[in-house]
């Protein structure tokens, strides 16, 4: 538990949004002769089950409620993802989120989605491992457990809900994807950060991407892309004893990553191009106008011969030069003398 408390100060200290644990029932998670992920294995060892390794990072309802208060007077969101209906039952009853995040394993769960959904709570959903059919599939129940308290009949009145206006708009309203590539540490060659444009695309819904990859540049890459939600695991120690310490970035890393996403955040803008507020002065200095090359005479034409193109301050602009030529000048330009 003390190592929990130093985690939420730390990324308090580091500047994040939220802090994010996991609340689960080991027993009610997995069987008891449910094998590692290969990942863990390496991180862990293979002597012991995964129930048996749950077991030692399961924390007490209490410790949770103890978490939330210090995550408040830390000045940060208070976040768990709950893996069993026990433990979604005592965080959206008993604990103030502001929304429930679901994992990628969860993603064909339909009965975990259906109850999820029924608390009306906002959704954050990962889709590691998920094709668009299946991310399709777990919004249709989520669109269902929104709009009904019952436990559909079939599968075809669940797809009525997802394609009906009422299921668009709350799913608009209240749930949001995140992309992620479900390996730990993941490469970058499999990051496939385009696949969070192809999800908001096809679901109109807002995206973000959940970072098992090592150091910082792959989540700062997502944010100037599309991404509107960054994950990322934290650590006080990589070398640390657990399953996903490696994968995980230390408090100087994260404070980095957080300072480089804020920066990245500021520079996206809003698409519109037109000059920013800071170029505006220098487009008379910069820009070139038209000026005499030659001394010019009053009623003389002007010709390609006659004007050339320099930095003179705001003038006539070159690309208004086909209305110049062949005109009569007013009055008599002195060799590098700017046309009005």
């Amino acid at each position: 538990m003390e190592l929990a408390r130093r985690l939420v100060r730390a990324g308090a200290e580091a500047g994040v949004d939220a802090v994010k644990f996991q609340t689960f029932r080991p027993e009610k998670l997995v069987t008891q002769s449910a094998e590692k992920a290969a990942y863990q294995k390496v991180t862990t060892g293979k002597q012991e089950s995964q129930l048996e390794m749950l077991q030692k990072l399961t924390l007490l309802d209490k410790d949770y409620v103890e978490l939330q208060q210090l995550c408040q007077d830390c000045g940060v969101d208070f976040i768990s993802t709950s893996f069993d209906s026990e433990s979604l039952h005592f965080l959206t009853n008993g604990l103030d989120m502001p929304f429930i995040k679901v994992t990628s394993r969860e993603i064909t769960n339909a009965p975990f989605l259906l109850e999820i959904a029924q608390t009306q709570k906002p959704i954050v959903l990962s889709t590691g491992m998920a094709t668009l059919g299946e991310i399709e599939q777990a919004l249709a129940v989520l669109a269902y457990g929104y709009l009904h308290e019952d436990f559909p009949a079939d599968f075809q009145v669940v797809q009525q809900a997802y394609v009906s206006v009422d299921g668009q708009d709350i799913l608009r309203e209240k749930v949001q994807l995140l992309h992620c590539t479900t390996q730990y540490p993941a490469p970058p060659s499999q990051a496939n950060l385009k696949a969070m444009e192809t999800m908001a695309q096809a679901f109109g819904l807002s995206v973000g991407y959940s970072d098992h990859t090592e150091g910082i540049t792959i989540p700062v890459a997502a944010v100037a892309r599309v991404a509107v939600i960054i994950e990322k695991h934290f650590t006080l120690d990589k070398d640390m004893p657990g399953p996903d310490h490696k994968a995980s970035l230390e408090p100087n890393e994260l404070k980095a990553m957080v300072q480089a996403i804020r920066t990245v955040e500021q520079s996206i803008g809003t698409g519109i191009k037109i000059p920013a507020a800071d170029e505006v002065p220098n487009i008379p200095i910069v820009r070139k106008s038209l000026v005499a090359a030659k001394n010019i005479e009053a009623g003389e034409i002007f010709t390609l011969d006659n004007l050339t193109v320099k930095r003179a301050g705001r003038g006539i602009s070159p690309m208004d030069i086909w209305y110049i030529l062949g005109e009569s000048a007013r009055h008599a330009y002195k060799e590098d003398e700017k046309i009005k």
